[in-house]
């Protein structure tokens, strides 16, 4: 899938693509593939970019990936989640920086900081 072809897509699979995208890019920065982690974090902001131009309901959607098994994913959503429902997204990030560990809690552990001190941009 490539950036311009996400505001053809229906907002579940936009949403799928979240999920998958957001753990393979993951594993791709663990395997030592930064090029390949680039590229999906690129899709993975074109897609939450076309869900929020779709709106509120559109965007209420990546809530259900907060709960996902991958760490990746949670983490993904959760951010994303923080400039419109910052209760889900905090708790999330708050259990991933505190139980996660290496990149991921990394992760969670900075944008809980940036929200918190009110510099998190969204995507």
């Amino acid at each position: 899938m490539k950036k311009m072809e996400v505001d053809k897509l229906p907002t579940e699979h936009l949403i799928e693509k979240t999920r998958t995208l957001s753990a393979e890019r993951m594993r791709a920065i663990y395997a030592g593939k930064p090029k390949d982690g680039n590229r999906m974090f690129d899709l993975l902001v074109a897609i939450h970019r076309e869900l929020r131009a779709r709106g509120i309901e559109a965007q209420r959607q990546l809530l259900s990936l907060l709960d996902d098994p991958d760490l990746g994913t949670r983490c993904w959503a959760a951010t994303a989640v923080m400039e419109f429902a910052p209760d889900e997204g905090e708790r999330v990030l708050a259990d991933l920086a505190r139980n996660a560990g290496g990149l991921v809690g990394f992760s969670a552990e900075w944008a809980l900081e940036e929200w918190k001190a009110g510099t998190l941009k969204p995507l």
